[in-house]
């Protein structure tokens, strides 16, 4: 039990590697807090946590509101006390060539992707700080490191998101506070699923691997980054993603 009296607080749980680390973490022993917009989706996830004897506290949020973000926090410091772990999972798309993005589509991925993660952080350090303690995850992307056509919201959010886990390591390595970055290659999730075949083939091919990562994988190397096992790791990029990106 790596996380034995551990509380983590993931965000985007609902749905794919959000809603799969929350489930790892409560495995490993973790009292998870998880965030996400469906309520519903969340209310199932809590059961199977529940299910494997730990507890979970439902919370709805929409990241992108700074008092959404505010008051989630507060919610968990009342139920829970203090937050351990912050996982920042939540992400959103709205691909399209720049030439034809709308402004809208900018603003509402990078509000998502990337500001979400400074007012989650943010809010955690307050606690994390005074403990002398902490974990904080922050899932980016393979595309982050490799760029990706018709998806420059996506990629300079999630590029943003590197930049800022290596400031912020910086910031709190002196309190014993860890801040790295999962980057995931083509998983199968959700968000993958409406790819066209050809275009998952021809990803396939780019994989030495030969196949697409799945949430649980991602979900086990975010466990490892938020364990004690980590404790010399800060700052740092972790690549899941079958080889694709060396």
């Amino acid at each position: 039990m790596l996380l034995e009296n551990k509380i983590a607080v993931v965000t985007g749980a609902s749905q794919g590697i959000g809603r799969a680390t929350a489930l790892v973490l409560a495995e490993a022993g973790a009292t998870v807090a998880v965030l996400a917009r469906q309520v519903d989706k969340l209310n199932s996830l809590r059961a199977e946590i529940e299910a494997l004897g730990r507890r979970a506290v439902v919370i709805q949020c929409d990241v992108s509101l700074g008092d959404d973000i505010k008051r989630a926090f507060e919610q968990v410091v009342k139920e829970l006390t203090r937050v351990d772990i912050l996982v920042n999972n939540a992400g959103i798309t709205r691909d399209g060539l720049l030439m034809r993005m709308k402004t809208e589509d900018w603003d509402a991925v990078l509000a998502t992707n990337l500001t979400s993660v400074f007012r989650t952080t943010q809010e955690a350090l307050k606690l994390m700080v005074r403990q002398r303690y902490g974990r904080i995850i922050n899932i980016t992307s393979i595309v982050a490191q490799s760029g990706n056509a018709g998806q420059a919201n996506y990629v300079a959010a999630k590029a943003g998101v590197i930049g800022f886990t290596k400031a912020i390591a910086q910031e709190v390595a002196s309190r014993q506070i860890t801040v790295n970055a999962v980057a995931p290659g083509f998983v199968d999730t959700a968000m993958t699923a409406g790819l066209p075949e050809a275009v998952k083939q021809k990803l396939l091919e780019m994989i030495p691997l030969k196949r697409m990562g799945t949430d649980r994988e991602i979900a086990c190397a975010v466990k490892f980054l938020a364990s004690d096992e980590a404790a010399y790791i800060t700052g740092q990029v972790l690549g899941v993603n079958g080889g694709m990106y060396m």
